[in-house]
């Protein structure tokens, strides 16, 4: 069966009119073929009769001869097969045809309808008495049996021996071809099939027109519409003009058309709009985000600051008491000779302290300054130590020891210097007051390649307090934090969450409440091409001590 609907409905309809034009046709054969039938049996009956009124006479006067004569005159006509008479009791008494067998078999088909019965029927219509068989040259042949009945002119004649009980004498039995008969139904069935078959062919080229034109253009145009809006092109109006329920799915489809044209438009117009607001969204973020960082970077400073001061401190007073050693040794006339070396000496130490102060100085301003994220080559074992240099006075006056364990030749990676400072800052300066409770810490600093030599790791613990599982996924939100009020404003871990995503790195922390945290910073040696401008997310999951 074709897949398709108009296919599917050419074959279908050209199969029931094949159906039905057969079956009118067959019928039309047979009804045409019943009514020649007939028509010969009437004849056939009008013959007969004819023929028991021909001999009538000649049989009253028991003059067989001028009887059977006469019979072999109308047998001898075209159309006419055979004449023959038997008595009641199956015997032929005469036939036109020489060597006929003597005795009828009254089983045979032709005399079962009167002797079906043990008392023989004496009256039976013509159209049952007449059979078609083929003959002994196997062609056609009507028979029409006539029974000759004992009327009384028969049965009071002297001549004849038959009592008037007895109604029927014998039957004469004509046998006519039909081989014209069958010449005409060959002919009318050839008519028949032509008619039918032209018919056939005029309806079915009907039905392939009238599906063509009421059915697979207008499904075309439908078909060839929804390939429009599936390609987005709703300009394009379907016009259907075959049938009511077409016409009504073709408006149905434009109306769906012009509201996904409408709703495309509203949909562009809400894009734009959003497009609008996330970037004026983002931009707000981005402004906020530095804010973010320079109030962690003041906060930072400021605590270096104040480490700072004590630091400088000691060898601004070292320069002072040598100022004045080199003071008391210069004279009017000079320097005596046997203390030039001292005051060389004195001179050189200055100079020693004086360079001390003008790194811690530098290191400072190198830290404070800003500047926008940029990527360049940097060594991280580098950033580590100064960055560790910078608040190595503070430290020691927390009691807490620095273990540092970074790996030789470990492959510089791009990175912002300075932002990658004020991570592990943040990091040595959260575990570093993550142990003030011990009285004495220990903080270590590991550098080392991820697995597969593509990352570099930062690696920070200490045996600290702890981060209690409670609080994990809250400790990289800006603004939380466990320290006490006055002592943090929970900027830390936030600024260094952003600044780790801004390199496409990742970070990780693993706690215990009692024995310390370690946080665990992966950053691409390459790849990460220009860092970030601006992160603009926070973990889902992760944690801050604040």
């Amino acid at each position: 069966m074709p897949k398709r609907l108009a296919q599917q409905l050419i074959v279908s309809l050209t199969f029931i009119v094949i159906l039905v034009g057969g079956g009118l046709g067959y019928l039309n054969i047979r009804s045409q073929e019943r009514q020649i039938l007939l028509s010969m049996v009437q004849g056939a009956d009008q013959l007969s009769k004819a023929i028991t009124s021909a001999t009538w006479h000649a049989m009253l006067a028991d003059n067989r001869e001028d009887a059977y004569e006469v019979m072999r005159t109308i047998a001898a006509k075209q159309g006419i097969n055979r004449i023959r008479i038997y008595n009641r009791d199956g015997r032929v008494m005469f036939s036109t045809r020489l060597g006929e067998k003597v005795l009828v078999d009254k089983s045979a088909e032709v005399c079962a309808l009167c002797h079906s019965s043990i008392k023989p029927k004496v009256s039976v219509d013509a159209p049952f008495r007449a059979r078609v068989f083929p003959g002994e040259d196997g062609r056609r042949k009507l028979f029409m049996a006539t029974p000759i009945y004992n009327e009384s002119a028969c049965s009071q004649a002297a001549c004849h021996a038959h009592p008037e009980s007895i109604k029927v004498l014998g039957v004469l039995d004509v046998a006519l071809d039909l081989d014209s008969v069958d010449r005409e139904v060959a002919d009318m069935q050839l008519r028949v099939l032509f008619i039918t078959g032209t018919q056939i062919l005029l309806s079915a080229v009907f039905i392939v027109l009238f599906t063509r034109r009421f059915v697979t253009r207008p499904i075309k145009k439908l078909i060839e519409g929804t390939r429009a809006v599936s390609a987005m092109q709703l300009d394009r109006p379907i016009e259907i003009h075959s049938s009511e329920e077409l016409d009504e799915l073709a408006n149905s489809f434009n109306v769906m058309r012009e509201r996904l044209t409408q709703s495309m438009a509203e949909n562009k117009e809400f894009m734009q709009n959003l497009e609008t607001k996330v970037e004026e969204r983002t931009e707000q973020l981005k402004t906020a985000h530095r804010k973010l960082l320079q109030t962690d970077r003041m906060a930072s400073l400021g605590q270096l600051a104040a480490s700072v001061a004590h630091e400088i401190n000691n060898p601004i007073s070292g320069v002072l008491n040598l100022s004045m050693l080199m003071q008391r040794i210069l004279k009017d006339d000079g320097i005596p000779a046997n203390r030039i070396e001292e005051f060389r000496k004195y001179l050189s130490q200055v100079y020693s302290e004086t360079s001390r102060v003008g790194r811690i100085v530098t290191d400072l301003l190198s830290f404070s300054r800003r500047s926008k994220p940029q990527s360049t080559s940097a060594d991280l074992n580098a950033i580590v130590k100064d960055t560790i240099s910078l608040v190595s006075h503070k430290l020691k006056l927390a009691n807490v020891e620095m273990h540092l364990d970074l790996k030789e030749d470990l492959p510089r990676l791009h990175c912002d210097h300075s932002q990658m400072q004020q991570v592990v800052l943040n990091l040595v300066m959260n575990a570093a007051e993550s142990t003030h409770r011990n009285g004495k810490g220990d903080v270590w600093v590991r550098t080392g390649l991820g697995s597969g030599g593509g990352t570099a790791i930062l690696e920070i613990r200490d045996n600290g307090e702890g981060i209690p599982q409670s609080i994990m996924s809250k400790i990289f939100d800006p603004f939380f934090t466990t320290k006490e009020e006055g002592k943090g404003v929970g900027l830390g871990l936030a600024v260094v969450y952003g600044i780790v995503d801004a390199h496409e790195g990742d970070i990780d922390v693993k706690s215990e409440v009692g024995r310390g945290t370690v946080f665990r910073v992966t950053l691409p040696l390459t790849g990460a091409g220009n860092v970030k401008a601006q992160p603009s997310q926070q973990p889902a999951a992760a944690g801050q001590k604040g």
